[in-house]
């Protein structure tokens, strides 16, 4: 950002969390917040869960995470016309508060998959593992300044881009929505970014997969 003078933005409307110069009357969190967000993640869940079994029986074997993912999408872009007398207060008190169990469970994520590390089962292949982490971490430094910025049109979208798919490319997905959390925090929303990130990392990478494997197993 700093070497390509990007503009960030100053839209405070961030897809996860808040802004670290918000507000504090607006950024309060109250308890039906909390409520709303856990009713429509386990009808998320739900949704997604027979979503997945639905597909299953057409032979299309999906992480149960994806039907999920697929449903959470129907409902974010359904439910303000199924509902539109839920006044847009009570949706930001709403977001604001899958944006606390949103990080609440992916610290709880992170802080398990470390602790349950066994390093000492790397014993006698840690100095290849070691090799192949630093290869990693240098292509996808050269492929993020290269490629993905370039291609994503080399302003604040693709900065918060390049961030996610380091995230990707070293971690997960959830590790990319953190990175990403952390630069629009900091510096502005980018909802572009929030749309592709997710649905390649956590949906598209899945599916095309799964219909990979099908055919090769065939």
């Amino acid at each position: 950002m700093r070497e390509h003078k990007l503009t960030p933005s100053h839209d405070t409307r961030l897809d996860i969390g808040v802004a670290h110069n918000a507000d504090s009357s607006e950024t309060r969190l109250d308890y039906y917040g909390v409520l709303r967000a856990w009713l429509w993640l386990n009808l998320a869940l739900l949704l997604g869960q027979g979503l997945t079994r639905v597909l299953g029986y057409t032979g299309l074997n999906l992480p149960d995470f994806v039907g999920s993912l697929m449903a959470g999408i129907v409902l974010r872009n359904t439910l303000p016309l199924l509902l539109p007398k839920q006044s847009a207060r009570n949706w930001k008190k709403t977001t604001q508060g899958l944006a606390l169990i949103s990080d609440i469970c992916l610290g709880m994520f992170l802080t398990m998959a470390l602790m349950g590390l066994q390093l000492w089962a790397l014993k006698g292949v840690f100095s290849f593992v070691f090799a192949t982490l630093v290869l990693q971490v240098v292509l996808t430094v050269v492929y993020t300044l290269w490629i993905v910025f370039r291609f994503m049109g080399k302003d604040y979208e693709a900065a918060v881009l390049c961030a996610g798919f380091g995230g990707i490319a070293l971690g997960s997905t959830s590790t990319a929505v953190a990175n990403m959390s952390a630069v629009t925090r900091q510096y502005g929303a980018a909802h572009r970014a929030f749309i592709i990130v997710p649905l390649v990392g956590g949906f598209f990478i899945d599916l095309v997969n799964a219909l990979v494997i099908s055919w090769m197993s065939r």
